[in-house]
């Protein structure tokens, strides 16, 4: 039976046996299956995993179980260090203990160092970072790897030199440590992430892509846009949804700058690239200022027959959110067109709230023609004032307009 229906099925022992398989990639797959699937309690599958941390063959098995150990839990991995460096009685203080495992950080044995990588990203103790910041140099690029995450965790801007550096290191390396300046997230972080757009690493350009999102100043719009081009789906997402972002983050000062900028960009990109995440933005996004800046920039970036645009705006005249609404309802009287005027009509209905009701009536006074004015002329004596009162300054509109 292979690893995978061990591990489907559980059989924890099964896969603990394999760890004494001459095969190397058997060891290795074991080592990994038993961190996803052991329990902080399974003591035996601990012995064995630290057994394989300080005494297999292969480095990259010895590594493996390391990890391994760390993703059981903080616990685990301490009696991986303990082993390694003499045990505590546990109760000394977090501070000492990171002391201590800092220290490790300097041991010969590049799993220890590992290890210890590992543990102060879980304690998250400032007082080490320096320590971690020295790893980043270190020889062992599992060790520098491990650096990084540990660095992300704790997103101290301190580290943001030392990770930089490691933007030329080996391809994985490098995406840990695009993660780690990302997560600290200042513009001196955010900085380096730039080149990285025209990075040949897909993954390198959807991170930097993703992050530059949660810059405080307007520099990141045009690499930004220019990442909409991008061959790589997954990448000109990211940047549509960073593009969205720095409008929500950027400070007001320059917010006006920086739309007038992301307009005139997104305009000059693909309409699929740009429109497809907005509309997923509009309709699923979970934060207001995200879903205002999607509504607001859709009314000048999509085109007047792209029915998913126009579905999400009138979708959105219902939000809940008041400003929402209201980009929404400008941005459809931007658009205007029989399709905005079509998915309008069908929103005028007694089955809908009358917010919505109220808003496609004031909608239609702008775009609308001979047939929305036969509509809305039946509407003079509806149940709701507020619609009423839209009716009759639509009517009047476009009377006035030859409708």
């Amino acid at each position: 039976m292979s690893l995978y229906k061990h591990a489907r099925e559980g059989n924890v022992e099964r896969l603990r046996d394999a760890l004494n398989s001459d095969a190397t990639a058997v060891r290795k797959r074991a080592v990994e299956l038993l961190g996803e699937l052991s329990e902080p309690d399974d003591q035996a599958t601990i012995d064995g995993l630290l057994r394989a941390a300080t005494g297999d063959d292969d480095p990259g098995v010895r590594g493996a179980a390391v990890d391994a150990l760390d993703e059981i839990g903080q616990a685990a991995l301490e009696q991986l260090l303990t082993e390694l460096t003499g045990g505590d009685d546990g109760t000394e203080a977090e501070w000492v203990t990171a002391r201590k495992f800092a220290r490790a950080l300097e041991a010969e044995r590049p799993e220890l160092r590992i290890a210890a990588a590992n543990a102060l990203a879980r304690l998250d103790e400032p007082s080490a970072l320096p320590a971690i910041v020295d790893a980043l140099a270190d020889p062992d690029p599992r060790v520098r790897l491990r650096a990084c995450h540990a660095c992300g965790t704790i997103a101290d801007p301190r580290a943001v030199p030392g990770l930089t550096e490691r933007l030329d290191d080996e391809p994985r390396v490098r995406r840990a440590a695009a993660n780690a300046l990302g997560a600290i997230g200042t513009d001196r972080a955010l900085s380096p992430l730039v080149d990285l757009l025209d990075d040949p690493d897909e993954s390198l350009r959807r991170i930097a892509a993703g992050a530059l999102g949660n810059a405080n100043n307007p520099t990141p719009v045009e690499p930004l846009a220019r990442a909409l081009g991008d061959e790589s789906a997954i990448v000109r997402n990211a940047a549509v949804y960073s593009i969205i972002e720095l409008l929500s983050n950027v400070p007001t000062e320059h917010s006006h700058a920086v739309r007038d900028r992301v307009v005139s960009e997104l305009k000059a990109a693909d309409d699929g690239t740009v429109v497809d995440p907005l509309v997923e933005i509009l309709t699923e996004g979970k934060q207001r200022r995200q879903r205002r800046n999607a509504a607001w920039i859709l009314g000048r970036v999509a085109d007047p027959d792209s029915e998913p645009s126009i579905e999400a705006l009138a979708a959105a005249l219902g939000d809940d959110d008041q400003q929402t609404a209201q980009f929404a309802a400008t941005s459809l009287a931007s658009l205007g067109g029989p399709t905005v005027e079509d998915r309008l009509l069908e929103r005028i209905g007694t089955e809908h709230p009358e917010e919505t009701r109220a808003k496609a009536v004031f909608v239609l006074g702008q775009v609308g023609g001979q047939e929305t004015l036969n509509r809305l002329e039946g509407l003079t004596d509806d149940e709701s004032a507020a619609v009423r009162k839209r009716v009759f300054a639509a009517v009047s509109k476009l009377r006035a307009g030859g409708a």
